[in-house]
């Protein structure tokens, strides 16, 4: 549920069996990737600018402007896109807000902060979008936060986790008070719940010590100062704590090390590495400890296929799956979803746009206007009943204003495992939090 891990193309074979998967090609899937390169489309739904449109008459169209990367191509990007795309049609199926049409227009960031703010900008000022929601990257959102205190239109982040845009909110109020996060949740409360998923599962999945990892890239600075702080405190041992170096794709040495201390997990925080990362635990030979934490690669739902199958028993989370019910609202999205693209599995970025153009119409209707510094109140009221839970943000007086709420009783975000059903086939079964929970823990057989 972070920010990072564009991943496209077709892994080579490999199989599973007795829970240990075999001829895994890793300098095939490393090479290629596994997010699949099915391109994005809305086929009936496009007007002459390439936006989706409703069909009544009178007003303009209330325009909603969705920034994602290359959603053509990558699954976070894609599914961001098409998760605005079905609450934007489900807007118009019921009339619009306040009857008037919605329309989607689309900025591809291309994965540059600088093509962010240019697509930004061009949104505002050439489409006229009255709100934009999306961006993944946070050195994509901190480019243009400059521009959405200017244009002062509202905006909501549904993909980067960064702290410092709340930091400006914080600091800035008046200028930069226009910015809040959907979702995720931000780097520190991304941080908060690895310690609080620790806290509560470690001793029920035979967890006494962890390695704790995390690729040394900026958007794992902030959960690294939270474990150091607050790991320990769970009262689990710490045998490795290592930020290993960007681009690392060969995991053989750290994984010798979490042996020789005899950790029962690689606790890991990744997105970029995060293939290299898994397969290495599994190939050539399993190695005798279990995996898991923070994997962006592992949200994706056509990932155990796209493995073929390594990354059964790995643990990741997410803000929903498609097997949740986090609310009412979550199977409602989920079979939505899947009837517009052809039984496709939104991940996290899809839930969070859904629920973000979704709450902008709500806050239209309730202030019965455009106007931002109305809707900028509206918001900061609202508790709002989501696809992947509920929506509050933290007030003007907290470190981090204008963020998704956090709650550690109640939390938003799911931890799931891999498994294989009856039937072969890969399962993303939730095993935390316990009230959401579709299966228990999976023990991999080889430890």
């Amino acid at each position: 549920m972070t920010e990072r891990g564009s991943h496209s193309g077709n892994p080579n074979s490999a199989s599973v069996s007795d829970g240990r998967p075999n001829a895994v090609n890793r300098r095939a899937i490393l090479k290629t990737g596994v997010g699949g390169a099915t391109a994005i489309s809305f086929a009936g739904c496009l007007g002459a600018s390439g936006s989706i449109v409703g069909s009544n008459d009178g007003d303009p169209p209330i325009t909603v402007g969705a920034l994602a990367p290359d959603p053509a191509s990558d699954f976070i990007g894609r599914s961001m896109i098409r998760g605005a795309q079905v609450a934007v049609q489900e807007l118009n199926e019921q009339g619009g807000i306040d009857g008037r049409d919605v329309e989607l227009v689309v900025g591809d960031t291309n994965g540059s902060p600088l093509e962010a703010r240019r697509q930004y900008q061009r949104l505002i000022l050439e489409e006229g979008a009255d709100v934009t929601v999306g961006v993944f990257a946070s050195e994509a959102l901190m480019n243009i936060m400059d521009d959405i205190a200017e244009q002062e239109t509202i905006h909501l982040t549904s993909g980067a986790a960064t702290t410092a845009a709340s930091r400006l909110v914080k600091e800035q109020y008046e200028d930069y008070k226009y910015h809040f996060r959907a979702g995720p949740n931000n780097d520190y409360d991304l941080g908060r719940m690895q310690v609080d998923f620790v806290d509560d599962m470690a001793a029920d999945m035979g967890w006494n010590s962890i390695a704790v990892l995390a690729e040394d890239y900026e958007w794992t600075e902030q959960p690294w100062n939270v474990y150091q702080s607050q790991l320990a405190d769970t009262g689990i041992d710490i045998a490795v704590e290592r930020r290993y170096p960007p681009a690392t794709d060969d995991f053989s040495t750290i994984y010798d090390e979490v042996e020789e201390q005899g950790a029962d997990a690689a606790f890991i925080t990744t997105a970029h590495t995060g293939t290299a990362a898994l397969l290495d635990w599994v190939t050539p030979e399993p190695r005798p400890f279990a995996f898991g934490g923070i994997h962006v690669p592992m949200q994706l739902p056509s990932y155990y296929e796209a493995t073929n199958g390594a990354c059964r028993y790995g643990i990741t989370q997410s803000s929903a799956t498609a097997q949740s019910t986090r609310t009412e609202k979550t199977q409602q999205f989920v079979q939505r979803y899947q009837d517009t693209f052809n039984g496709s599995n939104p991940v996290y970025t899809g839930y969070h746009s859904y629920d973000a153009v979704a709450m902008f119409a709500e806050a239209v209707r309730t202030t019965g206007t455009l106007d931002s510094e109305e809707l900028v109140g509206a918001l900061e009221g609202m508790s709002f009943t989501g696809s992947s839970g509920t929506v509050e943000f933290y007030g003007r007086d907290h470190d981090y204003p204008h963020d998704l709420v956090y709650n550690r009783d109640d939390p938003d975000v799911v931890y799931l495992q891999w498994q294989e059903n009856e039937d072969g086939e890969g399962v993303q079964e939730i095993i935390w939090p316990e009230s959401q929970a579709t299966a228990e823990y999976a023990k991999p057989p080889w430890i």
